[in-house]
Parts: structure tokens; C-alpha cells; sequence
């Protein structure tokens, strides 16, 4: 590549590689840190692609241009999904993906998801599973803004908060 400006490699990275990492990610959310090191690593490589940016560490790299991780990305997708399933987006065939949990003592978000007993260890990495793990850790007025968009924009503030 000719050009290793941030205003070229950017563009070229989040139009042709990080969307195909995010589409579908609910489906196909890598299980194993192998396999997630691996595709880290694509987004490490591109980063430093960037002039100027060659000798900085990889989270100083990510919050200079911006971006998140592509672990955090993922988990941004799969709460982006499971709140519009909860908002009922999708009440025709995600009707009873989610259970609530029904209690009066509620620290964080006014309701909680709850978690499904399962035989196989192989349920414990699909996307319901994710995202009622994850779920308690955000505070109320992410979880409970009404429409998508505050949604994103109190979901990125508390991404950086939190993890």
C-alpha cells in the first residue's frame, strides 16, 4: 500500500475488513482465544500500518484512532442485538430468547436477564448466554435508554469505562 496515512488506511480497514468481523457476529463469535488472538491480530497489523503510529502499544493505537478492540466490538454487537430484542424489535422470532428475572431488588439496570441451566458446555459460548453475562455490567441508563441510538452513544461511553 502506497499511502499509509490515517485518513487512507482507516477508511480502507473499516470498509473492507471490520465490517466482515462484525456481520453476523452473534452467529459466528469466535469461541476460542486462539481463534480470537488470531483476528486481533489483523486489526493489530493494520493498525500499525498507520505512519506514525508504528512504535505506539496497541490500546494507545486503538484510543488515538478511536476504535475498540475487536472483542469489545463484538460485545457492542451482541448487546446492541439483545437490546432491541428486549425492546421488541424482533417479537416475532425472538419471542422468548430472553427471559427476565423477576425480583424488586435490583441494583443496576431494573431488570435482569436470566441466565438458562444447560447439560452442554457448548451453550455456554452462544449469543444468549453472552450477552446475560454481560448484561449487570452495565449501569441503568445504558440499559434502559429508550431508542437505539442513546442506546449506542451511552454503550460506547460505558465500553470505555468498563472494560
Amino acid at each position: 500500500m502506497a499511502g499509509r496515512a490515517r485518513e487512507v488506511v482507516l477508511p480502507l480497514y473499516s470498509a473492507l475488513v471490520r465490517s466482515h468481523f462484525g456481520y453476523c457476529v452473534q452467529l459466528w463469535s469466535p469461541q476460542h482465544k486462539k481463534d480470537m488472538d488470531l483476528l486481533e491480530r489483523v486489526q493489530r497489523r493494520a493498525m500499525k500500518m498507520i505512519r506514525g503510529l508504528e512504535h505506539i502499544f496497541y490500546e494507545d493505537r486503538l484510543r488515538d484512532l478511536g476504535l475498540f478492540s475487536l472483542e469489545k466490538r463484538r460485545l457492542w454487537g451482541d448487546l446492541v442485538v439483545a437490546f432491541q430484542y428486549l425492546k421488541g424489535a424482533y417479537r416475532k422470532d425472538g419471542d422468548g430468547l430472553f427471559t427476565r428475572a423477576c425480583s424488586g431488588r435490583m441494583r443496576h439496570s431494573g431488570f435482569k436477564l436470566e441466565e438458562g441451566r444447560f447439560r452442554l458446555d457448548i451453550r455456554k459460548k452462544f449469543f444468549t448466554t453472552r450477552v446475560v453475562r454481560q448484561w449487570p455490567r452495565f449501569p441503568r441508563e445504558v440499559v434502559a435508554a429508550p431508542p437505539l441510538e442513546m442506546f449506542n452513544s451511552r454503550m460506547d461511553g460505558a465500553l470505555i469505562r468498563l472494560i
